[in-house]
Parts: C-alpha cells; structure tokens; sequence
C-alpha cells in the first residue's frame, strides 16, 4: 500500500525545511508535484524517496 505525507511530514523528511523552501523546490522541479484528495495536498513517499535519490546521484 502506497504511503502519503503531509506537509508537515515531508518537511520533517527533508531536515524541517521551511513551507516557503518547499514550494519554492516545487516550483523548481526539485520535488514531485503532492496530488489532491480531499482538498489537502500529500505527496507520494515513494516518489519523494525516488526523486530524492535520483537528484543525489546527479550530483554526485
């Protein structure tokens, strides 16, 4: 079964990142779009973590 954060959730998952720094990686591309239910935004875990990765590859 697929898991979904929260904002709050993903920004624990990301160091506490700020609100404002996370939809500021949204709009540059450095995290997945969340998707809608039920008029509260998650995001996919398992795209998070796959992003995540694939973006520390590059820079390596």
């Amino acid at each position: 079964m697929e898991n979904y954060l929260t904002l709050n959730e993903l920004r624990a998952k990301l160091g506490n990142r700020s609100r404002s720094a996370i939809y500021g990686d949204l709009a540059a591309g450095r995290l997945p779009q969340p998707i809608k239910l039920g008029g509260r935004i998650y995001w996919a875990e398992a795209d998070v973590d796959t992003h995540l990765r694939n973006l520390s590859g590059e820079a390596a």
